[in-house]
C-alpha cells in the first residue's frame, strides 16, 4: 500500500489551514487578544426566517412514520431542481430536466468534475481560489496556470495560450479578487473552448452579488451550452456555508462520443454519492422562493454596503483595492517590501485577521472579505489603513 504521492505535490499546507494555525499560535501567547477576522470568506448573519421554518417543518416530518424519508434522490429532489430552474428562468435561461444536478457544494463538485473528462490538462487563472489547482493535481491533471495582474484588472485573456484542449476554470465574481468578468471576456473564452474542444467550469458561487448587467451566469451568453458546465453554491448567496448546498448544471448539448456528459455524470454520482439531506433541500428551497430570495438579497446587501464602507474607508486612505462592488471581497496590495505573511503578520499583531495573497498565487497581495459584523469590519479597515500609513504606502 503506498500514499497517493501527487498529494505531496501540494505544497506545505492549504492557506487557511495555516491560517488558523498562525492564529491558534497567537491566541495561546496573547491570552486577553481580541481578534477581529476578515480572513476565511464565512457568513456571519443568520440563516433567513423563511430557511429555518421550512427547514423546522422538514425536521417534523422526519419525525412522523407517514412523512419520513430516507436516501435523497442522487441528482436531487425534484421540488429542490424545480426550485434551480425557477432560478434561471428569472434570468430569462430554460434548462431542461436532467440537466440540473443538487449536490452539497462547489468546492466538491469542483473536485468531482474530474472524473467526468478525460486526462485532459487543466487551465487556471492566477491568482485563483486554491482549491482548483490542488483538486487538479490530485486527480492526476498537468495544471496550467494563466497569469493575470492588478494591471490587467485581473480579466484572463486567451492570448498566448496554446491553441490545445483544456479543462477551463473561470470564476466570476473573481474569488479572491473580486473582480467581475465582462461579457467580452466570458465570450472570448466560449469561443475558444468551441475552437479548441474545450469545457469551461464556470464557478458562479458569488453570482447573487453581481450588480447591474453585470454576468450572472454564463448560459447567458450565447455557445456557452456547448462548452460550458456551471457550478453554484448557496453557501454565499444564502448563508449555507454549515448547511451545505448547490448544484452543477450540465446542458445537454455537451456530449462526446454519443454520450451525454449529464447522463455519464449521473452514472458517476449514482456511484458513490447518497445526495443532500432532505432538511437541507426544503431549507434551500424556501432561499429560492420569492419570499426567500427577497430576505437573502437583503443579507447579500448587508455584506455588499460593508465592501462598500470599507472600500471608501481604503481609498481615503490612498489605498487603492480591487473588489468591494460586485463581491464581497477587497484584494490589496502589500506595503512596499512586505511579503503577504508579512503583512498578515504585522496586521495580527493589532488584532486583525487577513489572508494572505500568496495562498492564491498572489504574492504581494492579501485578501479582505466583508462578511463580518459592521462595526467589526470597519473597525478592523480602520486599523488596516493605519498600519499600511505607519510602515509607507506604495501606491
Amino acid at each position: 500500500m503506498t500514499i497517493n504521492n501527487r498529494i505531496a505535490r501540494l505544497g506545505d499546507g492549504y492557506v487557511f489551514a495555516e491560517v488558523a494555525r498562525r492564529v491558534k499560535k497567537y491566541r495561546a501567547q496573547n491570552k486577553n487578544a481580541v481578534l477581529i477576522s476578515l480572513g476565511i470568506g464565512d457568513v456571519t448573519l443568520p440563516l433567513a426566517p423563511c430557511i429555518t421554518e421550512a427547514m423546522g417543518r422538514a425536521v417534523d416530518e422526519m419525525g412522523n412514520a407517514d412523512t419520513f424519508r430516507g436516501y435523497a434522490p442522487t441528482h436531487g429532489y425534484g421540488f429542490m431542481t424545480d426550485a434551480v430552474r425557477s432560478r434561471y428562468a428569472a434570468l430569462g435561461i430554460g434548462l431542461n430536466e436532467g440537466t440540473i444536478f443538487i449536490g452539497d457544494g462547489a468546492k466538491s463538485d469542483c473536485a468531482d468534475i474530474f472524473r467526468l473528462f478525460s486526462s485532459h490538462d487543466v487551465l487556471i487563472p492566477c491568482p485563483s481560489y486554491p482549491a482548483y489547482a490542488d483538486i487538479a493535481t490530485v486527480a492526476g491533471r498537468t495544471v496550467h496556470i494563466l497569469p493575470t495582474s492588478h494591471e490587467n484588472g485581473y480579466l484572463p485573456s486567451t492570448d498566448g495560450v496554446k491553441r490545445r484542449e483544456y479543462i477551463i476554470f473561470l470564476c466570476s465574481p473573481h474569488n479572491p479578487t473580486g473582480v467581475c468578468y465582462t461579457k467580452e471576456v466570458w465570450r472570448e473564452w466560449i469561443t475558444f473552448a468551441q475552437e479548441t474542444g474545450s469545457v469551461i467550469i464556470a464557478d458562479t458561487a458569488y453570482s447573487a452579488y453581481v450588480s447591474g448587467d453585470g454576468v450572472r451566469s454564463v448560459y447567458e451568453l450565447d455557445g456557452a451550452r456547448r462548452c460550458a458546465v456551471e457550478i453554484c453554491s448557496m453557501s454565499k448567496s444564502a448563508g449555507f456555508t454549515g448547511c451545505r448546498l448547490g448544484w452543477t448544471v450540465i446542458p445537454d448539448e455537451i456530449a462526446s462520443g454519443g454520450i451525454r456528459a449529464n447522463t455519464a455524470w449521473e452514472r458517476c454520482r449514482a456511484a458513490d454519492y447518497n445526495g443532500v439531506a432532505y432538511i437541507i433541500q426544503r431549507g434551500a428551497e424556501a432561499a429560492l422562493s420569492p419570499r426567500g430570495i427577497a430576505e437573502t438579497s437583503a443579507q447579500v446587501e448587508y455584506y455588499m454596503t460593508n465592501a462598500a464602507l470599507m472600500r471608501n474607508i481604503l481609498l481615503k486612505a490612498g489605498i487603492v483595492p480591487c473588489g468591494g462592488i460586485d463581491a464581497p471581497y477587497l484584494w490589496l496590495r502589500c506595503p512596499a517590501g512586505y511579503t503577504s505573511w508579512d503583512t498578515f503578520d504585522r496586521l495580527l499583531d493589532r488584532g486583525v485577521i487577513v489572508t494572505p495573497g500568496c495562498g492564491f498565487g498572489g504574492e504581494g497581495f492579501i485578501r479582505l472579505t466583508a462578511f463580518g459584523r459592521r462595526a467589526d469590519s470597519l473597525t478592523a479597515v480602520g486599523i488596516i489603513a493605519d498600519e499600511y500609513g505607519k510602515v509607507g504606502r506604495k501606491l
